[in-house]
C-alpha cells in the first residue's frame, strides 16, 4: 500500500514537474513575446515622436515666417498709408488752389465783360452821336 501510495506520488510529483515546466516555457516564450511588442510599440512611439517633432519644428519656422512676413506687411502698410495721406492733402492743397484761381479767374473775366459792355454801349453812343453829327452836316 505505501509502495503503491508512493508510486502514485511520484507520478503525482513528475506530472506536476511536467506541467510546472511547461507552464514556466509558455511563461518564459509569453514574456519574450511581451518584451518584443513592447520595444515594438515603444520603437513605433520613438518614429511617431521623431515625425511630429520634425513636423512642429517645421510648422514653428512656418510661423515665424509669417510672422515675419505679418509685420513687413504692417510695416509696408503704414507707410503706403502715412504716402497716401500726404498725397491726399498735397492734392486738397492743389485742388483748393486751383479753385481760388478759377474764382479769382471768373471774377476777373465777369468784371472784364461788365467793363466791355459799358464801353460798348459808349461806343454806341459814340457812334450814335457821329452818325447824328454826320447827318445834320450833310
Amino acid at each position: 500500500v505505501v509502495y503503491e501510495h508512493r508510486s502514485r506520488l511520484e507520478r503525482s510529483l513528475q506530472k506536476e514537474r511536467g506541467e510546472h515546466k511547461k507552464t514556466k516555457e509558455d511563461f518564459l516564450v509569453y514574456k519574450l513575446e511581451a518584451q518584443e511588442a513592447l520595444n515594438k510599440e515603444k520603437q513605433d512611439s520613438m518614429n511617431r515622436y521623431g515625425a511630429l517633432s520634425s513636423q512642429h519644428k517645421i510648422l514653428k519656422n512656418q510661423h515665424e515666417d509669417v510672422k515675419k512676413q505679418l509685420l513687413d506687411l504692417q510695416l509696408q502698410h503704414n507707410s503706403l498709408k502715412l504716402e497716401h495721406r500726404k498725397t491726399l492733402e498735397s492734392h486738397s492743397q492743389k485742388y483748393a488752389q486751383l479753385q481760388q484761381e478759377k474764382d479769382s479767374e471768373v471774377a476777373n473775366l465777369q468784371d472784364t465783360v461788365f467793363k466791355l459792355r459799358e464801353e460798348s454801349k459808349l461806343l454806341r453812343k459814340a457812334h450814335q452821336e457821329v452818325h447824328s453829327q454826320l447827318l445834320s452836316a450833310q
